[in-house]
């Protein structure tokens, strides 16, 4: 494999859209045993092997295994010693997410659209070739420890990229009918998340789509408020939440405790068929916060007609909520590590295009309930 370092250029892109993404092209995760993390994304969600880099293929430092569903890649990677910033990740944060890559036409530009409007540089722009074509990669940071990474691979035909070898495995699990991103929520400090709301606006051209204050994501106890960054295609959404007063901690902040500092809280994942993908998870041993039998006695004078029974979303847990667009449904799991911070949601749209602000209430006493089993509400 070659690598070669892109000098950046000083041409001015002069395109409407300064930054024009084309999706998530992966969500890299540190971990503290690669092999193991593999396995049980495979067995409890479905993913399939895709491709492995290693000491067997040059990289000393580190192993990934790369594993997939449909449009949803995730990348595991561990550290081979104890002395280096992947190891430092793990030690302070646990397992989570570091990288949120995505997809582009041009990494170079988007790396230097990014870096004159303000950004810091975390991955100068750079080739990797091999015998498949050619990958180009450049990345700046975000929130925490948490880094963009732009991946340029209209010139590459192999199965991941240069660096990785494809990862054949006889253990192949049956998916679950997980399709891809529909969004990731970063949890921000006390008083950042305006901040991060203008860095993805003026850096990267986002739009702030929606925005939650502390009377409309509230509990008796604790209380957050949220933004939704959009991309200009709608193609890569980013709440971002920080923490707001009350009686008690929130889980903003017992993220914040327990990650450490600033994130990304958990990834949604799209589904057409919830009650299927949840059954399959929740039968493969995947947790999912309970919601207590009277959410549904009044949900559908909330939410209208929908074309589910209702029976089966309430013995899975599932909520709904409605906007102008549609309806949709969600699932929220428990936290995938030891450590209360990375959880998944499972989000089927049935035209909706908002993040079920009807839920928030359900959704917190449901996490207040595990908090409080936890000793940390």
């Amino acid at each position: 494999m070659e690598t070669t370092t892109i000098q950046s250029s000083t041409t001015n892109n002069s395109k409407t859209d300064f930054l024009p993404l084309q999706g998530t092209d992966y969500v890299e995760l540190y971990v503290g045993n690669a092999k193991q993390a593999a396995h049980f994304y495979k067995t409890a969600f479905g993913f399939q092997s895709l491709a492995y880099a290693g000491p067997e293929t040059g990289m000393r430092d580190k192993v990934s295994y790369v594993i997939r569903q449909n449009k949803l890649t995730f990348v595991l990677t561990t550290p081979l010693h104890g002395n280096n910033p992947i190891a430092d990740h793990i030690h302070k944060h646990g397992d989570g997410v570091k990288v949120l890559a995505l997809k582009v036409e041009d990494a170079t530009s988007s790396f230097e659209e990014t870096i004159k409007r303000g950004a810091q540089a975390y991955l100068d722009p750079t080739v990797l070739k091999d015998n498949d074509g050619e990958v180009v990669l450049s990345g700046i940071h975000t929130y925490g420890d948490t880094v963009h990474i732009f991946v340029e691979r209209k010139n590459y035909k192999g199965a991941f990229m240069p660096g990785f070898r494809e990862w054949k495995s006889s253990y192949n699990p049956t998916e679950t009918g997980l399709l891809y991103v529909d969004h990731c929520v970063g949890n921000v400090g006390w008083n950042q998340m305006n901040p991060w709301v203008k860095f993805y606006e003026e850096v990267m051209g986002f739009r702030n789509i929606l925005s939650f204050d502390d009377k409309d994501i509230s509990t008796e106890y604790s209380a957050l408020m949220s933004k939704v960054m959009s991309n200009g295609n709608g193609y890569v959404k980013f709440p971002i939440n920080e923490p707001a007063e009350g009686k008690k901690k929130s889980q903003v902040e017992e993220y914040l405790d327990f990650y450490n500092g600033e994130g990304v809280q958990h990834v949604a994942i799209a589904t057409n068929d919830i009650v299927k993908t949840v059954t399959e998870l929740q039968n493969r041993g995947v947790e999912f916060l309970s919601i207590p039998a009277s959410y549904y006695e009044t949900v559908l004078e909330r939410v209208g007609k929908i074309d589910e029974d209702l029976e089966p979303l309430q013995k899975l847990g599932v909520l709904i909520d409605r906007d102008e667009e549609g309806y949709l449904l969600q699932i929220f799991s428990k936290p995938l590590e030891d450590r209360p911070t990375l959880f998944f949601e499972i989000i089927q749209r049935k035209g909706a295009k908002s993040f079920g602000k009807g839920n928030f209430k359900a959704l917190f006493e449901a996490l207040e309930r595990e908090q409080d089993a936890r000793g940390n509400l």
